[in-house]
């Protein structure tokens, strides 16, 4: 029993360990999509500034781990599900806020930077870890959504396309976790 314990934990760790690597670079493409987001959509320099201040952060989170991976002090699933959740965070503030007026909410094209996120973590870490990551991601986009959009107390989304929209969006979110953590389990039991 022992021997099977410390194999799981094992695999687990060098999941994590060789896993990063998927992370770091997602992160970077999150980084790049969102730079590109956020000069599209912003009209003022002071627009710019602003929508740029997450990415940034997105930026020296990854530098972080990152430069530990390369100086050989590889990050830990402790740190890794942090910076995965500051990602998160980091998005639905650019969701919530956006770059300008008519870049919030549901109206926000920045749900698509959830993807990679989301894809990353699920191919890196445990299904049970992916699962709960995954749903709290949704949850944390329909939360934007709903604090975004709160222009009547009566209905928040707007209409019924855009409850439509929210709920694919999120649909689509939950595939990805759930394609990601199926594809964690096939490569576990390859090994195997």
């Amino acid at each position: 029993m022992q021997e099977t314990v410390s194999r799981t934990e094992r695999e687990a760790a060098e999941d994590v360990f060789y896993g990063q690597v998927v992370i770091n670079w997602a992160r970077w493409f999150v980084v790049a999509a969102g730079t590109a987001l956020v000069m599209m959509a912003a009209e003022s320099t002071s627009e710019l500034a602003y929508g740029m201040a997450p990415v940034v952060g997105l930026m020296v989170v990854n530098f972080y781990l990152h430069g530990g991976r390369l100086v050989n002090k590889p990050a830990n699933l402790a740190l890794v599900s942090l910076s995965s959740v500051i990602d998160v965070l980091l998005i639905t503030a650019v969701v919530i806020i956006g770059p300008s007026e008519e870049f919030r909410g549901l109206d926000s094209q920045f749900y698509v930077l959830y993807f990679p996120v989301l894809a990353a973590f699920s191919f890196v870490c445990a299904r049970k870890f992916a699962v709960v990551f995954t749903a709290a991601t949704g949850a944390a986009y329909v939360a934007a959504c709903i604090v975004a959009g709160t222009d009547t107390a009566t209905e928040p989304l707007g209409t019924s396309l855009d409850a439509e929209s929210l709920v694919t969006r999120v649909i689509v979110m939950l595939a990805i976790g759930g394609m990601g953590t199926y594809f964690w389990k096939v490569q576990r039991e390859r090994r195997h």
